[in-house]
């Protein structure tokens, strides 16, 4: 990179993305609800690919590492939906067990 005052902002941006990634790995430790654990993984992984695109321009390389994170970001996509349908599915179980009536046609949500 010619520009060394940009190449120093970009690794400062990256620490602080870090940085901020590991308060939000409290959140997915701690909970309290799973929402909070799968909003925290999301919002690791939205961080990750914002990290590889900066390590794209320090690197000159941004076609390669933008390709890189799509790739992370539909996996990522594609995990929170599977989360989220398997939680959904042990809900309406729960329910349906509970009271005899499914989740949708309007049995108890506590």
């Amino acid at each position: 990179m010619e520009n060394a005052y940009l190449e120093t902002f970009f690794i400062g941006v990256g620490c602080t993305l870090f940085l901020l990634m590991f308060l939000v790995m409290y959140r997915i430790a701690k909970g309290p609800l799973v929402i909070d654990r799968i909003m925290g993984a999301n919002i690791v992984g939205t961080k990750t690919m914002l990290l590889l695109v900066l390590f794209g321009l320090i690197y000159e390389r941004v076609d390669m590492f933008v390709d890189l994170a799509l790739t992370y970001a539909l996996l990522n996509f594609i995990g929170s939906v599977a989360v989220a349908k398997y939680f959904r599915r042990q809900v309406a179980q729960r329910d349906a067990t509970t009271d005899g009536t499914p989740l949708e046609s309007g049995g108890s949500h506590d």
